[in-house]
């Protein structure tokens, strides 16, 4: 790529003037001082022993005759930096640059939405759950042999709190009264269901008693191989019931499928195994009955692995879930996607791990993102029952999108929340705006598809419709030049996005790429201009970035809005 070229011969003549070997990094400034530019007379000051800018003149002036093939200005700007404008025919040749895949040959696991049977699915669900979806696709698109992980927990406290509210419901374990439950209350009945056992786990020491003993008797049903009591058909039914509605809400969300389903079932044997043998081996310890690991040493705190009353934690079972994840995949990369309040709970689990399972805790990449909020609500909290649903959502932005008047096909109304999460750094709260998010001016998923509808529209009314001629980029009108060097950013962004593991760039790209667009087609004609093979290529070009960059983001582009 033009980028690499330029970096090899801005760090050769660096070597050539001052005997110095030193990294070169190009990035890409404001179009009215060039295509890239550099600071490498900044770094190279100290060592050097000359001010920035003497070192920059020297540089470019070398550089002037090296590069005289491929650069047509090179100039040194204030307190040192080497600005570079390409010839425009070799910029234009960027266009066809084949992209770049940094991870061909790697395997990277990715774990993402994780929503836990017998509880509502909260808006945090559905934020993993499309932004992992964003990732994995960047993760694909580098070349990456992917595998989309969905982590659910079947088994656990949560679990006993619901069915005991379920059993006290029915005023018995009765699951042929499940039958009595509509198809389409299901899911917001074990929601209630989850929200009343957990409150009488709090506030009634009884009922905790009866939960725990619960609790044991939900784990017994696998280590028994159990399908046919009357626990474990209400058990099994209403677990099947969670699964059916996650797999219809992926359905409607329109998200690459998942390769597997791992529950925590079926990793917390491994999990158990594990723990237990290296209790044996010294990394966990033995503390008031229950088996712990000692953060202290690594700077973090203690947390506990196995209860004083034999069950694994959450801790056991995510040790479970990695060497799960290992032994099938052997990894490059592992990547999880959970709220921020895990970070420091997996930072515990990974921490023990690398004693014993040092390969798959460091390939392992933990990335954490804020509370996701609906404008004017209260922050979420599925214990307390007022979480914001991910039903919520969807519905909010269907109830924006009426009454704009417009009602907004639903390929519109995915495209107005996916990006409004993935507009935002992963990591920072979200509060969630439908009337902003569905507006079709300013930064928003449907703004952008309306531009891309815009720029097919125009290519409909030329002679085939394509935009695809052979048209010379040779002598460029500075908004011609403007929206060609915008265009050539696109696999550097992407880059970016896929080495940090954040999509909002490529929504920050995109939104650019927009307005650069408007500035263009504001200035100049297209159809029946004497430019137009030209332009129609500029506009199909164009036309095909914003489709693939919001490929990457799971949003469609309709041809018509």
């Amino acid at each position: 790529m033009m980028r690499q070229e330029l970096e090899l011969s801005i760090k050769s003549a660096a070597k050539e003037l001052f005997a110095v070997e030193t990294a070169v990094e190009l990035s890409r400034p404001d179009k009215r001082f060039g295509d890239y530019t550099t600071n490498i007379a900044l770094t190279l000051a100290r060592q050097v022993g000359q001010p920035p800018n003497q070192i920059a003149e020297s540089l470019a002036a070398k550089l002037k005759v090296d590069l005289a093939d491929k650069i047509s200005d090179i100039a040194v700007a204030a307190p040192g930096f080497i600005n570079f404008k390409l010839k425009d025919e070799l910029l234009a040749q960027m266009l066809s640059n084949e992209n770049a895949q940094p991870l061909k040959d790697q395997t990277v696991v990715i774990e993402y939405s994780d929503p836990n049977p017998f509880k509502p699915l909260h808006a945090g669900h559905l934020y993993t759950t499309l932004v992992g979806d964003m990732i994995a696709r960047l993760v694909e698109h580098a070349g990456a042999k992917t595998v989309r992980i969905n982590y659910s927990g079947d088994v656990g406290l949560h679990v006993a709190k619901s069915l005991w509210s379920m059993i006290k419901y029915f005023g018995g374990e009765l699951p042929d009264m499940l039958q009595d439950i509509p198809e389409a209350e299901r899911s917001n009945w074990m929601g209630e269901r989850y929200v009343e056992g957990n409150a009488a786990y709090e506030e009634d020491e009884t009922a905790k008693n009866e939960i725990v003993i619960l609790n044991k008797r939900i784990y017994q049903l696998y280590t028994d191989n159990d399908h046919d009591s009357a626990l474990a058909r209400l058990y099994f039914t209403c677990r099947q019931w969670s699964y059916d509605y996650f797999q219809g809400l992926y359905q409607q969300l329109e998200v690459v499928p998942f390769d597997r389903y791992l529950p925590e079932s079926e990793v917390t044997p491994v999990g158990v195994a594990a723990v237990e043998e290296q209790l044996v081996n010294g990394v966990y310890e033995k503390s008031d009955g229950a088996v712990v690991y000692h953060g202290e040493n690594d700077g973090l705190h203690t947390r506990v692995f196995i209860t004083a009353e034999g069950l694994p934690t959450y801790e056991t079972k995510d040790v479970g879930l990695s060497l799960t994840k290992w032994r099938d995949y052997h990894y490059d990369q592992s990547i999880i996607i959970t709220a921020n309040e895990q970070a420091q709970y997996m930072a515990v689990v990974l921490a023990s791990m690398k004693k014993f399972a040092a390969e798959p805790a460091e390939r392992t990449r933990h990335l954490t993102h804020g509370v996701i909020r609906l404008k004017g609500g209260v922050k979420m909290s599925s214990r307390r029952g007022n979480i914001v649903s991910a039903q919520q959502i969807l519905d909010s932005a269907r109830q924006a999108g009426q009454a704009t008047g417009t009602n907004p096909a639903e390929e519109t109304i995915l495209a107005a929340i996916k990006y409004s999460f993935a507009k935002n750094r992963i990591g920072a709260d979200i509060i969630y705006d439908p009337e902003e998010s569905i507006a079709l001016e300013g930064n928003s998923g449907p703004y952008l598809q309306y531009a891309y509808a815009r720029a097919r529209s125009i290519l409909s009314k030329a002679d085939g419709g394509s935009g695809h001629t052979e048209a010379e980029y040779t002598q460029l009108e500075p908004t011609e030049r403007a929206l060609l060097s915008k265009i050539t950013e696109f696999q550097e962004v992407i880059d970016k996005a896929v080495a940090e593991l954040m999509p909002h760039h490529i929504c920050t790209f995109l939104y650019e790429l927009a307005q650069t667009f408007n500035n263009f087609y504001e200035s100049n004609r297209v159809i029946g201009d004497t430019r137009q093979a030209l332009r129609l290529d500029l506009v199909n070009n164009y036309a095909e970035t914003l489709r693939s960059g919001l490929a990457l983001l799971g949003i469609s582009a309709p041809e018509r809005l």
